[in-house]
């Protein structure tokens, strides 16, 4: 974390685990960004859906999310597990997981996923 936003960790080691949201800055491109439909599961599924309906990487914005273990704070220095981004991926922001509020039992979802 950048030392300007330090502060803002305070508290954070009370989580077990965090929401990461971050940009996929190599799909930040005019093709992945018009990209509307897709096949999910890295076209392994023969049914063409909505990139708002599916985790396809290309998307109008590229932002990314991702539910992290959180190992360790040090100072300004996260270490996480299950991260899900590349290397120098720009992260967007930070947020607690609370189960009550992020967990919904019984949520539908397509037969394929």
């Amino acid at each position: 974390i950048h030392p300007e936003f330090c502060e803002a960790l305070k508290g954070i080691e009370e989580y077990s685990h965090l929401i990461i949201l971050y940009w996929m800055h190599l799909r930040d491109n005019e093709r992945d960004r018009r990209t509307l439909l897709v096949h999910p599961k890295k076209g392994t599924i023969p049914i063409l859906t909505g990139v708002f309906a599916c985790r396809s990487p290309s998307r109008p914005n590229p932002i990314g999310l991702c539910i992290v273990e959180l190992l360790k704070r040090d100072e300004c220095t996260l270490t996480v597990k299950g991260l899900d981004a590349i290397e120098d991926t720009p992260i967007i922001d930070i947020k607690p997981y609370i189960p009550k509020l992020d967990s919904i039992p019984n949520a539908q979802t397509p037969k394929w996923t």
